[in-house]
């Protein structure tokens, strides 16, 4: 009995070794997921007053440019998938992974082939244990994501639609992250980045019922939207990347707090089955010295007698 006390002592203490370190996770998780919110915030009135740019650019001309036509028959799209370096935030990287697959398959039976590009190495691991080819990768920044890794992860994208179809281009980009909806609801979502529909982006910025000015471009429209679309590119993968990084710290903090819950009451149990170990313990002794005495109090009768 003795033994086996001292088994639940070792697992109460290993478990609640466990409960401290989910708990201070926790913590840096909620810290981590303000401030992830706060960039989401500071970066969303660029990303209008780039659109609304771009809108009327786009609007304003009857420039036919590459990243703002969409090709009579695409064959080729790149798919970025966002997901995070690091674990311990329940089903984030599988719900992204899981979307982006969703939207591989449907890409590949309209008949285009699928690139993928992947942030995250999570995302990255998913695919190479499947020997599944990825076109580029980029890692090490996903907790705290800045303007410059999201130049960096569009840069190759750019250029990939940037070229003909035929020289390795792509005709189409689709963007696969996780919206921060709250601190309980994240969503992983699929989006078209380009090529562009003008529409689309004027009812997302709520220009589409404003009549916009009429502009001259110089030293033309085309040269403008070179500028101005890759700039948009990159705005609207720098907010993925923070929504992303604030769904994850948001769904690690879920994660750990059910922990910490989990090893709270696997404490409490396992101290009632050491309490009730002990009682029985204690129960046997005061037995085996009653049932002594009893016997010795016998044998002092008989030798009397």
């Amino acid at each position: 009995m003795g033994a086996q006390l001292r088994v639940y002592k070792r697992r109460i203490r290993s478990v609640t070794a466990t409960k401290k370190i989910t708990k201070a996770m926790e913590m840096i998780a909620a810290s981590r997921v303000v401030k992830a919110q706060r960039k989401v915030a500071a970066s969303t009135p660029y990303a209008q007053e780039l659109t609304r740019a771009v809108t009327a650019v786009g609007t304003g001309s009857n420039t036919k440019h590459p990243l703002t036509t969409e090709a009579e028959n695409p064959t080729r799209a790149a798919v970025l998938l966002l997901t995070s370096d690091r674990g311990l935030a329940g089903a984030f990287n599988s719900n992204a992974i899981k979307a982006a697959e969703q939207l591989t398959e449907r890409l590949e039976r309209e008949g285009r082939q699928v690139d993928t590009y992947i942030v995250g190495r999570r995302g990255l691991a998913h695919y190479n244990f499947r020997e599944r080819k990825v076109a580029e990768s980029f890692t090490g920044f996903t907790d705290e994501p800045s303007y410059a890794d999201a130049k960096q992860v569009a840069a190759p994208l750019i250029e990939a639609i940037e070229k003909d179809t035929a020289d390795g281009g792509v005709d189409e980009l689709h963007i696969v992250y996780t919206e921060f909806v709250s601190m309980m609801t994240q969503t992983a979502v699929d989006s078209r980045l380009l090529p562009l529909s003008l529409d689309e982006v004027a009812e997302e910025s709520g220009t589409k019922d404003e009549i916009l000015p009429l502009y001259d471009f110089e030293p033309s429209a085309e040269d403008v939207l070179d500028a101005l679309l890759p700039r948009y590119v990159e705005s609207r993968i720098y907010n993925a990347l923070l929504q992303s990084a604030a769904s994850k710290h948001a769904a690690t903090r879920r994660a750990m707090k059910s922990a910490t819950d989990n090893a709270g009451e696997l404490i409490n149990t396992l101290s009632r089955l050491a309490n009730a170990a002990r009682q029985a313990e204690i129960t046997q002794e005061i037995s085996e010295i009653v049932g002594g005495a009893s016997a010795l109090a016998d044998a002092t009768a008989g030798s009397d007698n």
